[in-house]
């Protein structure tokens, strides 16, 4: 996988993302945490203590499906590690509130869009992706259980947390080249598994949601916004 350049992508267009219908197939939500051991969860934001951040990581049945077949693509030992699935809205706002705070003291508000789904007042139309069960936010653990070196930090709001940016960034030396190749294997598992990649966004892959249908030329999207059958303190585990 790593012989393969992970292609440097145009910005996504999210008022397009937007307005792209939105077909529901009712696909459950689904705890990724029952997976087999291939898929870690670590919920980053509850372990972090933000507000309404959950201790689990909700992804719907197919979401699941593609991505025991990423983790079954990648070297012996090696596992996908979640950080974020499904969220519920108001954590999304919280996180837009917060993001929108840091970009505008450093003069990058325009950028937001980049990182953070705007909660729009029309969630029928128009939900986050987050809210779909349909977006992960992932890395990739060694056979040793460290997490690959990806360049920059999950939720990094910087150039250098595009996707491809060591594509094409100065320099050949050998830390260059292993955060680049460790991008690749990322990028590649998860695309060959049906996937979608937010650009800006090395760690945020997308299945069956506006993004996916957007980026992949489908006519609409599979999910809409969703929540788990169950309340939090009724899970059946």
């Amino acid at each position: 996988m790593i012989e393969r350049p992970v292609p440097v992508a145009d910005p996504v267009d999210s008022d397009r993302v937007r307005h792209l219908p939105i077909a529901d197939n009712g696909e459950a939500l689904v705890p990724a945490s029952l997976a087999p051991d291939r898929v870690l969860v670590r919920p980053r934001y509850h372990l972090e203590g933000l507000p309404g951040a959950l201790p689990e990581c909700f992804v719907r049945e197919g979401v699941l499906e593609r991505l025991l077949q990423a983790a079954a693509s990648l070297p012996s030992g090696y596992r996908l590690v979640l950080f974020d699935a499904w969220r519920p809205l108001s954590l999304q706002r919280w996180l837009f509130e917060r993001f929108a705070r840091e970009l505008e003291q450093g003069g990058g508000l325009e950028h937001i869009d980049e990182f953070v789904s705007r909660p729009m007042p029309d969630l029928a139309q128009s939900p986050p992706y987050h809210l779909t069960g349909g977006a992960v936010d992932l890395s990739i653990a060694d056979d040793q259980g460290r997490l690959l070196a990806m360049g920059s930090d999950f939720d990094a709001m910087s150039d250098t947390s595009h996707t491809a940016y060591f594509e094409t960034a100065p320099g050949d030396d050998a830390q260059l080249l292993n955060w680049r190749d460790n991008r690749r294997l990322l990028y590649h598992a998860m695309r060959d598994a049906g996937f979608v990649n937010l650009p800006s966004e090395w760690w945020h892959y997308d299945y069956g949601d506006q993004l996916w249908a957007t980026l992949g030329g489908h006519p609409h999207a599979l999910y809409g916004a969703a929540e788990p059958a169950f309340r939090w303190g009724e899970l059946p585990y």
